[in-house]
């Protein structure tokens, strides 16, 4: 087989593998082995680069030992050419790299065998104009690689991004259908339960009014108390399924919620609030859970929220004064409200943790990257 079939055959693997693929990492980790595998190149790394210019190790592939020191410490951290061309927009197509300050870094560490790596071939991760990251691979006792070697890199990077791009797309499609289908259960909802529970508040208020037995009387102020809680708890559920508040800015959003709840809330913002879409709605979800948990375990309606945004992740406090709980308890069982908030800041790479003790509060501190 020529070089030309040889190289035609890989690139036809890879698609095949990347149209197959539909989670991102494996997708670019089964698409990296299999180009290392039918190439010159020995070991290869991805990183994303976001909109900040913030680079993250996603895929890596072969590393020789002083590379993956201790989780790979030296390619995560330090100044990058390539990552420095990318972030400046001066990166347009697959190129040598003179010097690796990372690759340098590593080495000077004498943390293991570099495996004679002392250079790689960067290339960017694009579909049209929109840009994900860089592509890099090395091979020992490589400083420079050849105009085919680099057009073949250049070929492979086109293949991975055209894929990341679809599952982007693929994942905004999900995103955009549980939206529909959460209006539409918000639609229904209102039209069918929340109707039936106000006609019943209705008529046990004529109840009340008609009926001259005490006794009656109090049955019926019982049922118009449990209807009216029911109420408030649909109308809840339904404004979490589709929160009306969101268009007008995250803060706006959880003082109406709060209000809705009967909260008195004190909000404390240090920072600028704009985030990414997806954190925007994890703050206001998590918040709607813990204000929840205010309203039906804490005995009290007094809320104070904290958001301090930094350069790279926001910190949200929630607290009140109220009854507190069982932190032990609650560690080893989380309730599912509990459960819900760690799930929803995991989701996004964050963390969640409280401070309570019996009858002195509770504080839910959530710390997001973005």
């Amino acid at each position: 087989m020529t070089k030309d079939h040889s190289n035609i055959a890989i690139l036809k693997e890879i698609a095949e593998l990347l149209n197959e693929e539909t989670e991102m990492v494996p997708m670019l980790n089964g698409a990296l082995s299999k180009f290392l595998s039918g190439t010159k190149f020995e070991t290869g790394w991805i990183f994303f680069i976001d909109e900040k210019g913030k680079s993250e190790l996603v895929v890596k592939q072969n590393l020789p030992e002083a590379l993956s020191y201790n989780d790979c410490q030296h390619l995560k951290r330090g100044g990058c050419w390539c990552v420095s061309r990318f972030r400046n927009d001066e990166l347009n197509k697959a190129s040598n790299i003179i010097e690796c300050q990372r690759i340098e870094g590593a080495i000077e560490a004498e943390v293991g065998d570099h495996n004679e790596i002392t250079h790689h071939a960067t290339v960017p991760l694009q579909s049209g104009q929109e840009r994900f990251g860089l592509l890099n691979v090395a091979s020992k006792n490589t400083v420079r690689f050849t105009d085919e070697e680099l057009d073949l890199l250049e070929s492979v990077a086109f293949q991975m991004g055209s894929a990341i791009k679809r599952i982007y797309l693929t994942n905004e499609q999900q995103e955009i259908a549980l939206v529909q289908e959460r209006n539409r259960l918000a639609r229904d909802l209102h039209d069918s339960v929340n109707q039936l529970l106000f006609s019943v508040t209705l008529t046990a208020r004529a109840g009340i009014e008609m009926s001259e037995q005490q006794h009656i009387k109090a049955t019926f102020k019982d049922i118009q108390q449990l209807t009216q809680e029911a109420l408030t708890e649909m109308r809840a559920l339904i404004w979490q399924l589709r929160p009306k508040g969101l268009e007008s800015g995250l803060i706006e959003a959880i003082k109406v919620y709060a209000e809705m709840l009967n909260l008195k809330l004190a909000v404390n913002v240090s920072g600028v609030i704009q985030f990414p879409s997806r954190i925007e709605e994890t703050l206001f979800r998590i918040t709607q859970e813990a204000l929840n948990n205010v309203r039906k375990h804490a005995g009290m309606t007094n809320v104070e929220i904290y958001i301090n945004v930094t350069a790279t992740d926001v910190l949200l406090v929630v607290k009140d004064e109220g009854r507190g709980f069982n932190m032990e308890a609650h560690r080893h069982i989380p309730s599912i409200g509990m459960q819900s908030i760690i799930d929803r800041a995991h989701a996004v790479g964050g963390t969640a943790d409280w401070v309570s003790e019996i009858g002195k509060g509770t504080e839910l501190l959530i710390r997001l990257p973005y």
